[in-house]
């Protein structure tokens, strides 16, 4: 994405902190095109991580304060602000959506840890559970994609003739939703996927042929996979093990970039006030 920008914005020899930016928008984009695993989503948030906080050392220049805080600037920033609240509240589904499935699944693995045989309704009962919970979850992440549709149109979709600092964070912006949209579709997993009897099969083939196909694994997908073709408490010990150390993973990537993201929205405000 390109926007034709003014010279007096940024100087014309870049900052090193804009050079900075470009870099982790170019590895970001280059990325997008990787198939999604537990390991890339996870690179993926980092780099974004990486990229907001070059983005708040950005918004510290006293050159862009000052373009910014013009007053014939103010409908421009008023997006941004509004862009910077967007980002929040996609990034809180996301993790909002990790905490209800690790909760349920911990409510399940407590069961598949004690696994006794007269305990095998009480399991089947946290199974049903965490099934109807991944629907719920589903239904959620299915609105907010459709939603994050809308929101990097309207990105897409400004006018392109404006300060540089502008369009650098109109950049910044269409590059995180469309990160968000591949850890959403990682979380919930598209409808069109192989059946789950191929599914399940996967986890049983040799460990040769697990290790060749590791980078395409999705964690979610085989948990909900070897829960719907359930037959033992044993038959279901070591998915939600994988399943709960990947979320924890993405958990933290999200909250270490909510934080930052936070940070950021602070730092724009903060220019309005000066």
């Amino acid at each position: 994405m390109a926007y034709h920008t003014r010279s007096d914005s940024f100087p014309s020899r870049p900052h090193p902190i804009i050079q900075e930016a470009d870099e982790h928008l170019s590895r970001l984009r280059s990325s997008e095109s990787t198939s999604a695993s537990s390991s890339t989503i996870r690179h993926k948030l980092s780099g974004l991580q990486d990229l907001h906080d070059c983005v708040d050392r950005l918004l510290q220049l006293p050159l862009n304060q000052q373009a910014l805080a013009q007053e014939k600037n103010q409908k421009c920033y008023n997006e941004l602000l509004d862009g910077s609240l967007r980002l929040l509240d996609v990034c809180s589904t996301a993790k909002d959506a990790l905490l209800q499935t690790k909760e349920y699944m911990q409510n399940l693995q407590s069961i598949i840890r004690r696994r006794r045989g007269e305990e095998s309704e009480v399991l089947k009962s946290e199974v049903k559970k965490y099934l109807a919970s991944r629907k719920i979850v589903k239904k959620a992440i299915h609105k907010a994609m459709g939603n994050l549709k809308g929101m990097k149109n309207s990105v897409l979709n400004k006018d392109q003739e404006t300060i540089a600092i502008v369009s650098k964070l109109r950049d910044v912006e269409a590059v995180t939703l469309t990160i968000f949209d591949s850890v959403l579709s990682f979380i919930s997993r598209p409808k069109s996927r192989p059946s789950s009897w191929s599914l399940v099969s996967k986890m049983v083939l040799s460990k040769r042929i697990a290790c060749d196909e590791e980078a395409n694994v999705n964690e979610f997908d085989e948990v909900d996979a070897a829960l719907k073709s359930l037959k033992s408490a044993d038959n279901a010990q070591n998915q939600p093990s994988k399943l709960e150390s990947c979320i924890q993973d993405q958990e933290e990537g999200l909250e270490s970039l909510f934080r930052q993201l936070i940070k950021t929205r602070v730092s724009l405000l903060n220019i309005l006030n000066h």
